[in-house]
C-alpha cells in the first residue's frame, strides 16, 4: 500500500533531532510521496535542503503561510516570485486566509492571496489553500481568480458539506487529514457523500496527530491511520483509498 502525504512540514524545527529517522518510518509505512509547503522566507533553506537530502521522497512547494503575512508581505512574496522563477516546485502554497490568530491584517492576506493565484497561473502550478477560519473568504478569491486553469487543494478541510460542494465546483481538491480521526471532526457529515476522485491525504506535520496520536507531535507515518478512517467513512478497502488518492497527488502536483 503506496500513500502520499500532500501536506507535510517535515522539514519543521520539531524534527530537528530525527528528520532521517521520520522519513525512514514514513517509507517503512507505505508513505513514499511527501509534498512540503513552504510558509515563509526563514523556511525556504531547510526545506529545499530536506528535498536535496531525499529527493525521491520530499517534493516543494513555494508560497507565503498567510499567517506570515503583515505589513511588509511585499517582500516575502518577491522572494515567493523569484524562486518560482528560478527552478520547479510542486504547487503555489501554502497561502490562503486565516482568521483564527489575527484578524487584524485581512486586507493584506487577501492581496497576498490574490498575488499567489496569480502565480499559480502564470506558472501552470497548482495552488494550496490554508483556510482556518475563513473558508468563505478564501474561496470567494478563488471564484474571482478562477479562469478555467486554477487547480489545487483546499487542505486540511473540516468544513460543511455545502463548503465540500462549492470547492469541489471551483475544480479543487480537498485534502483531509488527522482532523477525520477526531470524535467531534465532522468528517462523518462530509465524506461519506464524496467520491475518492476529490480527495487528497495529508498529514500537515508536525500538527493535528490523528487518533490514537492526538495531542502529539504528527508525522508522515501516521498517514495510514487517516487513510483507514476514510476507508471506513466511504466504506472503501483502504488499499482503494490509498491507490485512488495518490493517483490525485501525483496528478495534481505532477510527481
Amino acid at each position: 500500500m503506496l500513500l502520499t502525504d500532500s501536506h507535510a512540514h517535515i522539514y519543521a524545527e520539531q524534527f530537528k533531532p530525527d528528520r532521517d529517522a521520520a522519513l525512514e518510518r514514513a517509507a517503512l509505512a507505505g508513505v513514499t510521496t511527501i509534498v512540503m509547503p513552504n510558509i515563509d522566507h526563514t523556511s525556504i533553506d531547510v526545506m529545499l535542503e530536506t528535498e536535496a537530502r531525499h529527493p525521491q521522497q520530499c517534493f516543494a512547494m513555494m508560497g507565503l503561510h498567510p499567517t506570515s503575512v503583515g505589513k511588509h508581505f511585499e517582500r516575502e512574496l518577491y522572494q515567493v516570485e523569484e524562486w518560482l522563477g528560478k527552478r520547479p516546485f510542486a504547487a503555489v502554497g501554502e497561502c490562503g486566509i486565516d482568521l483564527y490568530w489575527d484578524k487584524s491584517f485581512l486586507a493584506q492576506q487577501q492581496e497576498a492571496l490574490r498575488i499567489q493565484l496569480n502565480l499559480a497561473k502564470k506558472h501552470q502550478l497548482p495552488i494550496v489553500l490554508h483556510t482556518r477560519d475563513a473558508f468563505q473568504e478564501t474561496a470567494d478569491l478563488v471564484e474571482q481568480a478562477q479562469d478555467g486553469t486554477l487547480r489545487g487543494v483546499f487542505h486540511c478541510f473540516s468544513g460543511t458539506p455545502e463548503e465540500a460542494e462549492r470547492a469541489i465546483k471551483l475544480g479543487f481538491m480537498l485534502g483531509i487529514g488527522g482532523v477525520a480521526t477526531f470524535k467531534n471532526g465532522g468528517s462523518d457529515k462530509v465524506l461519506p457523500g464524496l467520491g475518492l476522485e476529490h480527495l487528497l491525504l495529508e498529514t500537515d506535520c508536525p500538527y493535528l496527530a490523528p487518533v490514537p496520536h492526538r495531542g502529539k507531535r504528527n508525522e508522515p507515518s501516521y498517514l495510514p491511520l487517516v487513510a483507514h478512517r476514510v476507508a471506513e467513512l466511504l466504506q472503501k478497502d483502504v488499499e482503494e483509498v490509498a491507490e485512488v488518492t495518490t493517483r490525485n497527488a501525483r496528478e495534481l502536483f505532477n510527481l
